[in-house]
């Protein structure tokens, strides 16, 4: 064997080594659970990476945990493990609960809406292998990334509340407020372990503690879509909830 086959065969066996545990916190999303698993089983399934899902859904009234029993019964139960809760309990807690229950040594968190694309996934493993970094977080500010079916005043918001978020906090990342990264297994616990934020600010507040800790950072340009089915979360409450853990985190970093 060629040493350049030896290095590609001792590539593949690290890699079937690794595993992707997918969390997938759910709150109303019966009518987009269905697709984005059939997306996450598909590309995980044609790149050859081990992986599972892990459902965590929040008491939804509208029925998501009975088509996440359904999906169980489909891809079987070593691929999609149920782990409900009785009620919303917030996103931070919702991944210590997956965590515990996730045997990958990396995890993946991302929305259940369909806003996030499992087409990324391939990136974001391929690019934390190639610097070996801490986290790979999606950004739709770098390169061909964007965002999709907003409005203006939507993009408006956001764009301010990441420039608001760059020029406070300087976290060494382009896209702060996305929810579609990648972690190392013990990274995320730690990072979730010393974050105190709530809402939207706490996916924020992870990157500002990574760049604490010294995690290094990787970055893969994704396009953001507004979800398909069901209304946003994002509200006049939220905003406000925003502004002021970004004013906490930029006086306590």
């Amino acid at each position: 064997m060629s040493a350049v086959s030896r290095r590609g065969k001792i590539r593949g066996d690290e890699g079937r080594r690794d595993k992707y545990s997918v969390l997938l916190p759910t709150y109303n999303e019966r009518e987009n659970l269905p697709l984005i698993v059939w997306l996450l089983v598909k590309y995980f399934g044609e790149s050859g990476y081990d992986y599972e899902i892990i459902i965590i859904d929040d008491g939804s009234p509208d029925g998501t945990l009975e088509v996440a029993q359904q999906l169980q019964r489909i891809y079987s139960s070593d691929k999609i493990l149920l782990r409900p809760r009785e009620k919303k309990l917030g996103l931070g807690t919702a991944y210590i609960h997956g965590m515990q229950h996730a045997s990958g040594n990396f995890i993946i968190i991302m929305d259940a809406d369909l806003s996030h694309h499992p087409k990324f996934i391939p990136e974001f493993i391929s690019k934390q292998k190639e610097g070996d970094f801490d986290v790979v977080s999606g950004t739709r500010y770098l390169g061909d990334g964007g965002v999709y079916g907003w409005d203006l005043k939507r993009k408006l918001i956001s764009r301010g509340a990441n420039f608001l978020s760059q020029v406070l906090l300087r976290p060494g990342a382009s896209d702060l407020t996305g929810s579609f990264r990648l972690y190392k297994k013990e990274v995320l616990q730690k990072l979730v372990e010393h974050c105190v934020s709530k809402g939207y600010v706490f996916q924020m507040e992870m990157i500002v503690r990574a760049r604490q800790f010294k995690y290094t950072i990787g970055e893969v340009p994704i396009s953001f879509v507004d979800r398909v089915y069901g209304e946003s979360k994002l509200g006049g409450n939220e905003i406000v909830s925003f502004l002021k853990g970004l004013l906490t985190l930029f006086a306590t970093t």
